[in-house]
């Protein structure tokens, strides 16, 4: 069986997906879900506290996935930790057999549940994936040797290809794949055309892309998004279709899959974020035709 980062190296399509860890210690629908997708996708995202609301850490769930075979790739966002929490849950991973990792910067808390948690952002994205580099190569941060082997990791990071402009979001993808990251994972897809531009603009790269989709659930939520969330636009149609139809999951589910079906051809791998409808992962691949 080929790792993921073999996967990654090779060249293969990839296809990723998401799991959000529960408000509490109860883990059995999580594992329930994933079993639902076992041997269809390559890799299972673990969330690092989505939205800056607190759950149930990313590690310990990505080591419950490991345990049961499946290949989990570990968020780790700046937001909570300082440089040295940081680098030892990298360790820790390392320690529990996660080798992918995804390095975000992280949501601010004030658009969490407890909006007065004080930052930390010691960090960011790129010099968290500079340590990750570093420890690889057997020192910490501060140039420290580690004792004993050194930890292996696949290192990716995101990018939002609907930004405007976009030209920032290329320097700091150059800027990622210096530090290390061997793959990306994008913000949500609605728009071909604008995702298209992206691809040609980055093509100098050569680097592994993964289509992000999130799966719509209303057509409010689309106009949220277009109103709110930065790079992500839903066309007209997408809100229309949604808003015309009398079973949002069926339309909801062909969106994705036609989306799918389309960006399959231009990129590398699709990542697909369910947002709590994880149930519906595999009805999405079915349509897909994977």
């Amino acid at each position: 069986m080929m790792t993921f980062k073999e996967k990654v190296q090779t060249g293969k399509f990839l296809l990723t997906s998401e799991i959000g860890p529960p408000k509490g210690i109860e883990t059995k629908v999580l594992l329930e879900d994933a079993e639902l997708i076992r041997g269809r996708v390559d890799a299972i995202n673990v969330t690092d506290l989505q939205s800056s609301v607190m759950r149930l850490g990313s590690l310990v769930v990505c080591s419950l996935l490991k345990e049961k075979g499946f290949e989990p790739i570990f968020q780790m966002t700046c937001r909570d930790r300082n440089r040295l929490a940081l680098q030892s849950d990298l360790l820790s991973a390392a320690v529990l057999g996660i080798e992918n990792v995804l390095i975000l910067t992280g949501d601010h808390p004030t658009l969490g549940d407890h909006p007065d948690a004080k930052p930390v952002f010691d960090l960011d994205s790129v010099q968290l994936l500079q340590v990750a580099r570093k420890l690889q190569e057997g020192l910490d941060m501060k140039g420290n040797k580690l004792e004993g082997a050194a930890p292996k990791f696949c290192l990716g990071a995101v990018v939002n290809p609907g930004a405007d402009p976009l030209e920032p979001q290329i320097m700091k993808m150059e800027k990622k794949i210096a530090a290390g990251a061997e793959f990306f994972q994008t913000q949500a897809v609605y728009d071909i055309k604008t995702f298209e531009n992206f691809l040609n603009k980055t093509r100098h790269l050569k680097i592994t892309i993964l289509a992000g989709i999130v799966l719509l659930k209303s057509a409010g939520m689309a106009r949220y998004m277009n109103k709110n969330v930065a790079g992500v636009f839903v066309p007209d149609n997408f809100i229309k279709e949604m808003e015309e139809t009398k079973d949002k999951s069926a339309k909801s589910i062909e969106i994705a899959a036609r989306l799918i079906k389309e960006l399959k051809p231009m990129c590398q791998g699709i990542h697909i974020m369910p947002i709590g409808w994880d149930k519906k992962v595999p009805l999405v691949l079915d349509a897909a035709g994977f």
